[in-house]
């Protein structure tokens, strides 16, 4: 029996009714359609294959949430700062992308557990000058990150002296940056550097070994969709325990596996 099904049959049980506002479990499968907001360009987590089709490890993770509803799925593009707008917007039902739950976005959004764990890095273009993240440290040095991103707090604190340049969009923007001397350094989520420097040659890059910090990752809906809440995190300890989670994330994430396949 699907979760979706057996998670229903629980609320009525318990003589609960889902709320009734657009976007709740309710009402998601009445509509028979999952609206999920991602991250435009953010491999290994959201990418566009060779043949069009969205995939990805977060993209992954939502289709197998719709599969357990009985419901299709619609995958809405945005840029990095467009998605918490979105979801709130209600034109998502709920988010997957390689975000980290802060305290200050946990005033707009609810999060689940974290699915997984993860950290900034710092990058720089192989044949430059920058070799270490003590070299990035120096006063004046150009540091690209992402407007909004948790990696844009992280940069500003460990290196006070920089010159911080935000960048609307996706993370690729960052690659460019370094890649075409615009910026120094570049700080991101790690997992997301080393996907998204793919679309370059190999080698382009230097990703320091060490992280700023370490940072579970979420997914998220509106608070007003607390049956929804509730479902996405049971979802997410049962492929804890069946092994669904991990066979995605050692495709996705640990290994380079995916980058022949795309």
């Amino acid at each position: 029996m699907k979760i979706a099904k057996l998670f229903i049959a629980g609320l009525a049980l318990a003589g609960l009714t889902a709320a009734a506002s657009a976007g709740t479990l309710d009402d998601i499968t009445k509509r028979g359609e999952l609206r999920v907001a991602v991250q435009t360009q953010g491999p290994p987590f959201s990418l566009v294959g060779a043949a069009g089709e969205r995939t990805g490890s977060s993209v992954e993770l939502a289709e197998l949430m719709a599969k357990e509803m009985g419901v299709k799925i619609t995958f809405l593009d945005f840029d990095w700062d467009g998605l918490i707008p979105a979801l709130l917007s209600g034109k998502a039902d709920l988010l997957v992308a390689d975000m980290t739950p802060t305290l200050a976005r946990g005033m707009k959004v609810a999060f689940t557990k974290p699915y997984m764990y993860t950290g900034s890095t710092v990058f720089t273009k192989a044949d430059g000058k920058f070799k270490t993240t003590e070299d990035c440290k120096a006063k004046g040095t150009k540091i690209a990150v992402l407007l909004g991103a948790t990696g844009e707090k992280e940069a500003k604190t460990a290196f006070p002296d920089a010159d911080i340049k935000s960048y609307k969009g996706g993370g690729p923007l960052l690659l460019d940056a370094v890649n075409n001397g615009q910026a120094d350094c570049g700080v991101n989520d790690v997992s997301a550097v080393k996907g998204q420097s793919t679309a370059y040659p190999a080698g382009s890059f230097t990703i320091m070994p060490d992280l700023l910090s370490k940072e579970p990752l979420a997914f998220a809906t509106r608070y007003d969709e607390p049956d929804l809440l509730v479902w996405m995190n049971l979802f997410l300890d049962q492929v804890s325990v069946d092994g669904r989670l991990q066979k995605n994330l050692d495709y996705w994430v640990n290994s380079d596996a995916w980058k022949k396949d795309h």
